[in-house]
């Protein structure tokens, strides 16, 4: 009697092969038979790239769902809308970009000490004399003093605290660079930024001499007029506007 023989060279459709039938020896066989992965680990590869995809997108819409939390929060900031010679322009009281009027000094833009513009015109008259006679001393070293940032309104002290809280992430991270319209010196004309770097870094090394002090370690452009230092020198720097007395009010 003949004994019958399987054939497992091909598969009836709706037949499993091998594999599954036997899942141990698997690997191997795919590997003799130079056969494709299984199915299911395809789909799991595709699972797992779209849940990637997803998890980008989600990314995205998470910053931008945090952005408006934090502008949302009690601290944060709001835009300065009373009257006044400081409260600056309309448009600036407004929450919009400050002008020249609220001393508005672009990025990468300064002016001379002599400028006319608000920015310099209404820092009190003391330090903008002694910003002058700084600068014609400066020009005998081949240094050209001149003003990055210095008298600001309400309303553009306020514009650069909401933009440093978006910048930094919290209202205590932003205190450590921008102080608020009401403890701000730039908004009561007595400090002034100084630019560019080499001519910040001449005022550190001689301003005393003027009364003109750097007066934060984190921010070497920023001075003011302190006028016993012509005699005993600039007193120890803050280490950031955080640790100011005068900015906590």
């Amino acid at each position: 009697m003949d004994t019958p023989t399987r054939t497992t060279t091909s598969l009836r459709p709706g037949t499993a092969p091998e594999w599954i039938l036997d899942p141990s020896g698997s690997t191997d066989r795919e590997q003799r038979a130079g056969g494709r992965p299984p199915r299911p680990r395809r789909r799991l590869f595709r699972l797992l790239v779209v849940l990637l995809v997803l998890a980008t997108i989600g990314a995205g819409a998470a910053a931008a769902v945090v952005t408006a939390a934090i502008a949302a929060r009690p601290d944060y900031p709001d835009t300065v809308v009373s009257g006044g010679t400081d409260a600056g322009s309309a448009v600036a009281r407004g929450g919009g970009r400050p002008t020249a009027e609220d001393g508005y000094i672009a990025d990468g833009d300064s002016l001379a000490v002599s400028d006319a513009a608000p920015a310099v015109a209404r820092l009190d008259p003391a330090l903008r004399e002694a910003l002058q006679q700084a600068h014609a001393a400066a020009a005998e070293d081949g240094v050209d003093l001149r003003v990055g940032g210095g008298w600001r309104s309400k309303a553009y002290q306020a514009w650069l605290l909401r933009d440093a809280v978006r910048t930094y992430g919290s209202a205590a991270e932003a205190a450590r660079w921008v102080g608020t319209p009401e403890t701000s010196l730039h908004v009561k004309g007595q400090a002034v930024d100084v630019s560019p770097y080499d001519a910040a870094d001449w005022l550190n090394r001689h301003g005393a001499q003027f009364g003109l002090c750097r007066t934060y370690d984190n921010e070497a452009w920023h001075f003011e007029l302190s006028p016993s230092a012509v005699g005993a020198g600039c007193p120890p720097m803050f280490r950031d506007p955080t640790e100011d007395p005068r900015m906590q009010g």
